[in-house]
């Protein structure tokens, strides 16, 4: 039975859920989503420091000449005390002493025979940088179900941790049906395609941060079908293209029935893509898309992106959203739930014209997708709507200005 883009979404959530986790040395876990939460050993700094080179001073000195009692570099102990009348020269990240009131910047002074004069508007606490500013110890600094980063090994590292819990990440497989594909690598007949299904769907889940394995083209017969279901179902998810609409040699769906798959639902109110599966074999959830490849990309990006995501252990496994406006006008056939991938320069969404369920050329074009309701006959140019991004990279082929004013 035919479901609507809805309950499919809430079918993933509710039934797809992260396997198991592993502990790996924080250099290996870019990309991973941590299983635990973190919590700081020490304070960030463990010290006051000073924030400038310049001079540790006391504001009641303000405009006065005062003596150079001695320097304090970044590694040194901080002198103890000292009086008004004197200052303690000091560079960037070296502690200061209790009596510090206050950093003054070496070019805000002004240097005479017998030592400096500081400035007349000198503020308490001035470039002090103060013990547990950035991380007080025993908070949580690193949250569960987070994506790790560049950034967060730099958190890591600060605390000097070396190793954290995280998520495995997901082992997918793929492999497309059909005895008519060849791989990219192969020669061809000219009755015969290259399977451009497989190498994308493997590179965009690398992309989304899986393990992937790939298995050449199922032939279009029940055992070469089942052959490759067995293969792969030590997965945590399998992924297939081709053979699920009602063609004479669509086996896909039953090849899987046949060795035990449940099925959560079998198409899915969607143009394109409707003959979209989602079930479970074992351990291993599948999904089998449609062999036309924009309809494929598609259904991948609205259906296995939050799987893959909920497999992940993230939290934050719904479509992000960039709401942006239509660059042109576009009209639309009413009565269906359309998807229709365009490009987003930043400021506005353009449909991609002419696009259709077996063509390849819209999928690199595509920066963005848009989903309408069944009612929408037409938006205008100028019309506010919501994008869900593919690939977002926003560096861009044009200089602009980016300050804000």
């Amino acid at each position: 039975m035919t479901i609507s883009i809805e309950e499919a979404l809430e079918t993933i959530y509710a039934e797809v859920n992260v396997k198991s986790t592993h502990i790996l040395a924080i250099e290996e876990t870019l990309g991973s989503i941590v299983a635990k939460d973190y919590k700081a050993r020490f304070d960030l700094p463990r010290f006051n420091n000073s924030a400038m080179d310049g001079y540790a001073v006391k504001v009641a000195d303000a405009g006065k000449e005062v003596n150079i009692k001695e320097v304090t570099y970044a590694g040194d102990k901080a002198e103890d005390v000292f009086s008004e009348g004197e200052v303690v020269k000091i560079m960037t990240g070296a502690p200061t002493s209790s009596s510090c009131e206050a950093i003054v910047a070496i070019e805000h002074v002004k240097t005479t025979n017998k030592g400096i004069v500081l400035p007349s508007d000198i503020k308490k606490d001035n470039f002090i940088r103060f013990k547990g500013e950035d991380i007080q110890s025993g908070t949580t600094f690193l949250k569960a179900k987070t994506k790790v980063t560049a950034y967060t090994l730099a958190l890591l590292s600060s605390q000097g941790i070396t190793h954290i819990e995280v998520y495995r990440k997901p082992k997918v497989v793929i492999f497309s049906t059909g005895e008519e594909l060849k791989a990219h690598y192969e020669k061809i007949e000219g009755h015969q395609l290259y399977n451009s299904n497989a190498p994308m769907f493997a590179a965009r889940a690398k992309e989304l941060g899986c393990d992937v394995s790939y298995i050449s083209s199922a032939g279009d017969s029940m055992e070469s079908l089942k052959n490759a279901v067995k293969n792969a179902k030590d997965a945590d998810l399998i992924l297939t293209s081709g053979g699920v609409s009602v063609g004479d040699k669509d086996f896909t769906k039953e090849a899987f029935r046949e060795l035990g798959m449940s099925t959560y639902f079998s198409g899915i109110d969607i143009k394109p893509g409707r003959p979209t599966n989602f079930g479970k074999l074992g351990d291993c959830f599948v999904i089998n898309l449609p062999g036309n490849p924009l309809a494929a990309m598609v259904n991948f990006e609205m259906f296995v992106k939050p799987t893959i995501a909920k497999l992940s252990g993230t939290q934050s496994f719904y479509h992000g959203l960039i709401t942006t406006k239509m660059k042109s006008e576009h009209k639309f056939r009413v009565g269906k739930n359309a998807v229709l991938l365009g490009t987003w320069d930043g400021n506005a969404f353009e449909v991609i014209k002419g696009q259709k369920p077996g063509m390849v050329a819209p999928l690199d074009m595509a920066d963005g997708l848009i989903v309408t309701t069944k009612e929408l006959e037409h938006l205008k140019k100028g019309k506010e709507i919501k994008m869900i991004g593919i690939k977002l990279n926003f560096g861009s082929d044009k200089k602009e200005d980016f300050f804000v004013s």
